[in-house]
């Protein structure tokens, strides 16, 4: 399970295409300097605290405190929405490979028919998961997670026979000198580096599980020293590969969209296979989609509510249904994440929308990820306080300080460079850099938010009355409806292409009536219930 949410071959075709053969240097950097200290951390605090349920929230809340538990299981969760949309955006493009045959999806839809189909795919899979229990999350992460370590061993594997073949290598030179960097200390350069932590992070997303593991507290650690080994081992040969198949010197501009389409139809061909390659990788690739969004939804709403203190959260979202699930927690996800896909269709094209939410999750992703390493300076620092874990990461408390530091203080630093959008044109680089700023200050505010209409409600009875209901509703829908038609040629019968996006700002309307008409219905009664 742990596998699906830290490592595939789309994450070293995102840095391939940032940093080309060089990405390789990186890899080796950041597996010495980040991947191994990162996880051996999350297994030390997956020993300590084996029997928490609520995975980071859990490790905040008992090492800083209820508050800082409360934001770290805010921020942890909320910013793996991002993600979600992006794996809802691949689930789309893996159809259009397996339907289509290419990955031209521009020409088979626009950016509003896009987001539709991402947005029904997220909803009908997130309504659907009271069907995923915890064996069916087992059963689909472990199909989806070796599918994709087996495709890609393939790959590298055929790499190699190619050349001992006598195959042509793509990239010019391919010598040690093309996989070091030339300009290390650059800001572009240095502002990818949060994509790598993205690609790298998320083994602790499986710690809510560990109460499922015979031995949590010797076999957690166990596994995530496994992942570290897997993970070195796709990435560095991974690169290697990608970099005989492909001009590191001249990539196409929507690799990090179709690219790992575009490496098995390119090695299928050359061992004439034809495209037999390309649809059992996009058929492995749906399901690692599938079983990503099984773990991301359900995982990361366990660990934002599983143990976060009820008094920083309105009753509602408390709310459980029959089988046991915060079914108002689903309805925010459903929510936030709709925001998000509207924001995304204010770039030019698909192309855009996909490598604008990539860079994005380098942002916040790291940020959240943050909270994890001030757990572990925390419980380093007061470990006479604590249960002595059956697996120690650093004998030395003082030292394991010191190395939480500076995993702190890298990711931190990294997370603030990656506001700079790196995979953007002059055209896009304004609104992609405007968008990196407002979506985690939206995060934010609407973390702070929640603790401040929890006091109300205790307080008054009702977060808000009737009429400011409305008017928040009325300004949401504003808001909504401008994000979903911005761009629309308003001029009469400007054409079906525009259709999808009317139809859009009609369902936005609907909802914004509808949600007014059900705040407000039945004076107090129907305050209380929103």
């Amino acid at each position: 399970m742990d596998f699906v949410t830290v490592i595939g071959f789309d994450d070293i075709i995102y840095n391939f295409r940032n940093q080309g053969l060089v990405a390789l240097f990186t890899w080796v950097l950041m597996t010495f300097f980040y991947v191994i200290p990162y996880n051996l951390i999350v297994a030390h605090m997956g020993s300590t605290f084996s029997d928490e349920g609520g995975g980071i929230t859990s490790w905040m809340r008992r090492t800083n405190g209820d508050t800082v538990g409360y934001f770290a299981g805010w921020f942890y969760w909320i910013t793996e929405l991002p993600y979600v949309v992006d794996v809802a955006n691949s689930v789309i493009i893996s159809a259009g490979w397996i339907l289509n045959g290419d990955g031209n999806i521009q020409s088979h839809m626009g950016n509003a028919w896009f987001g539709i189909l991402s947005a029904f795919v997220f909803v009908v899979f997130i309504w659907l998961e009271h069907l995923f229990k915890n064996k069916s999350l087992e059963v689909m992460s472990t199909i989806g997670g070796i599918a994709m370590f087996g495709m890609t061993v393939m790959f590298v594997i055929m790499t190699f026979v190619g050349l001992k073949q006598g195959r042509p290598i793509a990239t010019h030179p391919f010598n040690l000198q093309a996989f070091m960097p030339k300009h290390f200390w650059s800001f572009r350069f240095l502002s990818t580096f949060g994509l790598f932590v993205f690609a790298m992070n998320g083994s602790e997303m499986a710690a809510p599980y560990t109460g499922n593991m015979k031995h949590p507290s010797r076999d957690f650690p166990k596994s995530l020293k496994m992942i570290a080994i897997m993970t070195m081992f796709l990435t560095l040969f991974g690169t290697f590969s990608l970099g005989v198949y492909f001009n590191a010197h001249h990539l196409p501009n929507d690799l990090k969209m179709n690219g790992n389409y575009y490496a098995f139809q390119l090695i299928g061909h050359q061992f004439g296979l034809g495209n037999t390659l390309l649809y059992t990788f996009t058929v492995t690739q749906l399901l690692y989609d599938l079983a990503q969004l099984a773990i991301l939804l359900d995982g990361s709403t366990r660990i934002f509510l599983a143990d976060v203190n009820k008094r920083f959260l309105p009753k509602q979202l408390t709310k459980k249904n029959s089988d046991g699930l915060p079914i108002n927690g689903y309805w925010l996800t459903t929510a936030i994440c709709g925001v998000i896909m509207a924001l995304g269709g204010l770039l030019p094209k698909i192309n855009d929308i996909f490598n604008w939410l990539l860079d994005l999750n380098g942002i916040v992703s790291p940020f959240a990820t943050c909270f994890l390493f001030w757990a572990f300076m925390m419980l380093r620092r007061h470990s006479d306080r604590f249960k002595t874990p059956e697996y120690t990461y650093i004998k030395s408390d003082k030292l394991a300080f010191l190395v939480g530091l500076w995993m702190f203080s890298v990711t931190f630093i990294l997370a603030v460079m990656g506001f700079f959008p790196t995979d953007s044109d002059p055209k896009t680089f304004a609104t992609m850099l405007t968008l990196n700023f407002a979506v985690p200050a939206g995060m934010i505010i609407l973390g702070f938010m929640m603790p401040w209409l929890t006091k109300r409600q205790q307080d008054r009875g009702t977060a808000f009355g009737v009429r400011g209901w409305q008017i928040i509703t009325i300004l949401l829908a504003i808001g909504a409806v401008g994000a979903v038609s911005y761009g629309i040629d308003v001029r009469l019968f400007a054409g079906l292409a525009t259709l999808p996006k009317l139809g859009l700002v009609i369902v936005a309307d609907l909802v914004a009536v509808g949600l007014v008409l059900l705040i407000t219905r039945n004076g107090r009664k129907g305050v209380s219930a929103a």
